[in-house]
């Protein structure tokens, strides 16, 4: 997450500062990158495939648009499911077309001829996936401009896998790529094989496109989630944001995979052992990143993942093409799943595993038949029905500490040269009237962790991406009206106005009661709505708990200012 509004409303709730970790930008890779990788550098169009300054034939010649009539027409393979329609091209067996049947497009203007949302495209017009170059020794040889033989025109995936097999040759290597579909799931698996590459064998490099398309109705929000994640030990994210323009970034590997990313859309590489097609073993040997724009902050970057093949010319990758759905992305192996983070690094141990159980339970809520607003409000009352015991020690404890306040203030004044006896005397009164100043801290602290993973699950989680609920026309966007903005601050003035009643005049706590509120919807106003629907359910649900706690509060410091008198002495 790159949004620093989430560091800033965190920080006024626990009404701490917070070091903003997130702005903490890691250095640079270095520029010394593989050799595979360094040589990705993007060739024109008609330039010479090899080093050896023979021209390419015509077979290697730049498509479509070509003007070599030897070549065969360009066909497209269809490849449709229940859940995606992909369209491979016969030039250079590239995916020209992915299309998710159960998503549609968020953006204006994409809609169907009766005016409806059309069904989510997500590579870009004039952009491929798995434009494959290899290089053998000191040649290049463009495989994303071969024209391709496929063994079928269309393919149906049903209640079994399908495949289709695309055939050609390369400036005399035989060339097959047969990819692999599953019915229920988003996956393609390739196996591919290249003959005469010799005893030293060679290295494809797999084009993964230059950026996602726009499928959002925010693209801000969306391209500041768009980059290059790649994984060894750890997951790391490389936001075309960070790149410089018209430039070339090498990021070192060996990788297990290597994904490009959008908000809630995804493009994973997996490399496969060509042994064993199940091991994955991270043989991707670095990424390099071209910027061709001139923009000052960069938006797309052509990415290319290096894969080393063997003499015997067999190879064997996995591609995941779809979205962000978790139980999916998990499926893949190999941390997958993490390529949509939740939390900051520095955040990410304590946050991430409370997010990941939150999000399961709102999809189990929802498979019960409830709708996900409905959801989110009955979470909201759910946690502050089991939060109750809780707050009300916090609150207990917070009442029986301001209640002896005078005597602590005496004290200070009293003993203000002498912090020896001042600290001692303290504790006298501690003990006397049975106080833990600690015991209205950790019950309020403990919360805090959970209502961070609510603000993750609820920003960036894709089953709440085009959900309406009431006059929200999508829980995953702002509030169009800001009412519910307005009910959460409203609610949190509210809470505030109780929890002072019968409290000694404090300047400081009334000038917080009117600014607090005002900072968060100035902060939220903008926030998903699904959001600021579940801070406004606990604010409200906090209600009847404040005011019992207040009038529990008025009673306990009735009490116990009764029974003291003159300082540090308790009167019969």
């Amino acid at each position: 997450m790159n949004d620093r509004r989430p560091l800033f409303a965190v920080a006024l709730i626990l009404l701490i500062a917070i070091v903003p970790g997130i702005l903490m930008k890691k250095p640079a890779p270095g520029p010394s990158a593989a050799a595979a990788v360094t040589a990705a550098q993007p060739q024109q169009p008609g330039q010479d495939s090899g080093a050896t300054g023979v021209q390419a034939p015509p077979s290697l010649r730049a498509f479509p648009g070509s003007f070599d009539t030897t070549l065969p027409p360009e066909k497209t393979v269809v490849v449709r499911s229940g859940l995606y329609r992909y369209a491979i091209s016969t030039y250079g067996a590239r995916i020209v077309s992915s299309r998710f049947l159960r998503y549609t497009s968020m953006v204006a203007g994409d809609t169907t001829p009766a005016g409806k949302r059309d069904t989510l495209e997500l590579i870009r017009s004039g952009d491929a996936l798995l434009g494959t170059r290899l290089l053998v020794g000191n040649d290049t040889v463009r495989l994303d401009r071969v024209a391709f033989t496929a063994s079928t025109d269309s393919v149906t995936v049903g209640n079994a896998p399908a495949s289709v097999t695309l055939s050609g040759n390369a400036a005399g290597h035989e060339v097959s790529l047969a990819y692999h579909f599953m019915p229920d799931d988003y996956r393609i698996t390739v196996d591919g094989s290249v003959s005469g590459l010799g005893t030293a064998g060679g290295t494809l490099l797999i084009g993964m496109g230059g950026s996602l398309r726009m499928t959002e109705a925010n693209p801000a929000d969306n391209l500041r989630e768009s980059g290059i994640v790649t994984k060894s030990d750890k997951s790391r994210l490389t936001r075309f944001s960070q790149l410089k323009p018209m430039s070339t970034t090498p990021i070192e590997g060996p990788f297990e995979w290597v994904a490009l990313k959008s908000k809630y859309f995804v493009v994973g590489l997996f490399a496969y052992d060509s042994l064993s097609v199940n091991n994955i073993t991270g043989r991707i040997g670095g990424v390099v990143a071209t910027v061709p724009d001139t923009f000052k902050t960069p938006v797309r970057a052509e990415t290319a993942a290096s894969l080393t093949v063997p003499a015997a010319g067999t190879f064997h990758w996995a591609l995941y093409v779809g979205p962000m759905e978790y139980d999916r992305l998990k499926a893949a192996g190999r941390d997958f799943d993490d390529v949509n983070p939740y939390g900051w690094a520095w955040l990410r141990p304590v946050i991430r595993p409370l997010a990941v159980m939150l999000r399961a339970l709102f999809v189990w809520m929802h498979h019960l038949g409830l709708g996900y607003g409905l959801v989110i409000v009955l979470f909201g009352i759910l946690m502050r029905v089991v939060l109750w015991p809780l707050n009300s020690k916090a609150y207990r404890s917070m009442a029986s500490m301001q209640a002896i306040q005078p005597q602590i203030t005496a004290l200070q004044t009293r003993y203000k040269d002498d912090p020896a006896r001042l600290q001692q005397e303290t504790l006298v009164i501690y003990r006397e009237n049975k106080v833990n100043p600690l015991s209205g801290c950790w019950p309020m602290l403990i919360p805090y962790p959970l209502l961070v993973a609510v603000y993750f699950v609820l920003a960036s989680t894709i089953e709440v991406r085009g959900v309406p609920f009431l006059w929200l026309t999508d829980l995953s966007r702002p509030d169009p009206f800001y009412i519910v903005p307005l009910v959460m601050a409203g609610s949190m003035y509210v809470l505030s106005k109780i929890g002072q009643m019968g409290m000694p005049p404090n300047p400081q706590a009334k000038m917080m009661m009117y600014m607090m509120p005002v900072m968060m919807l100035v902060l939220f106003a903008r926030f998903a709505s699904g959001l600021n629907l579940y801070y406004a359910v606990q604010n409200i649900a906090s209600l009847p708990q404040q005011w019992m706690i207040m009038k529990e509060r008025k009673r306990i410091m009735d009490a116990k200012t009764g029974r003291v008198v003159g300082g540090t002495k308790k009167t019969r």
